[in-house]
């Protein structure tokens, strides 16, 4: 599938929030006298379409406490209506819940057999532009077929890019032998990728100038899959 256009192109890679941030405004549990039915319908779409999951997340985060009490009471009535896994609700609130104590109340609500597809292990791609830049790309995986992806250039030991996208459906992500940022991705073994950003965190910080906010996330990448 590779220069497949169904997938990320260079300028999707996104950075924190979903494109379409008027999918917001009616991402809220129905309050009294307000249909259920574009409530459900979001939490349907949660299993299959990141855009919805990110949404729900930016969208929960920006709760007070006794509106995040009110989201996890709707959802404990209506996930049984609703045909997806508990995990596909859960999991992207849990990413954002600060309170301890309700953390433990999602996670006990997923289901606990469900794990990342086995059909999306974490990936890494390296390439080379014509420039000489190195593009590199990891994809791990969060939970059904949702991954996050990491993506950035290096030349000369700098980063020249960095773009973090939280959540993606596994399908619309790069992978072998697509073009990204004018580079072929090939393979690579995820240990040496992480090793390769490691040394250019290490390299781009003795240069002087600030790492991209961007890539937080390596710092638990590095823990997951570094020595």
């Amino acid at each position: 599938m590779s220069g497949s256009s169904s997938k990320l192109p260079v300028g999707r890679v996104k950075t924190a929030e979903p494109e379409n941030l008027s999918l917001l405004a009616d991402l809220h549990p129905p309050e009294e006298g307000r249909s259920g039915a574009v409530w459900r319908q979001w939490l349907s779409s949660m299993a299959t379409d990141a855009e919805a999951a990110l949404a729900a997340a930016m969208a929960y985060r920006d709760l007070d406490s006794e509106a995040r009490e009110r989201w996890l009471a709707s959802l404990k009535l209506d996930a049984p209506r609703v045909d997806i896994p508990a995990v596909a609700l859960y999991a992207p609130l849990v990413a954002v819940e600060d309170d301890p104590e309700r953390r433990e109340r999602m996670i006990s609500e997923m289901d606990e057999s469900v794990q990342p597809s086995a059909t999306s292990p974490a990936r890494a791609f390296v390439g080379r532009c014509d420039e000489g830049t190195l593009v590199y790309v990891l994809s791990t995986p969060l939970y059904l077929d949702f991954v996050q992806v990491l993506a950035c250039g290096v030349r000369e030991g700098i980063f020249t890019w960095v773009r973090h996208d939280p959540i993606a459906f596994i399908v619309q992500t790069p992978s072998q032998g697509d073009l990204l940022e004018g580079a072929r991705l090939e393979l690579s073994p995820i240990k040496s990728v992480i090793d390769d950003l490691a040394a250019t965190v290490l390299s781009h910080r003795r240069s002087g100038r600030p790492l991209p906010d961007a890539l937080n996330v390596l710092g638990d990448l590095l823990n997951t899959f570094g020595p």
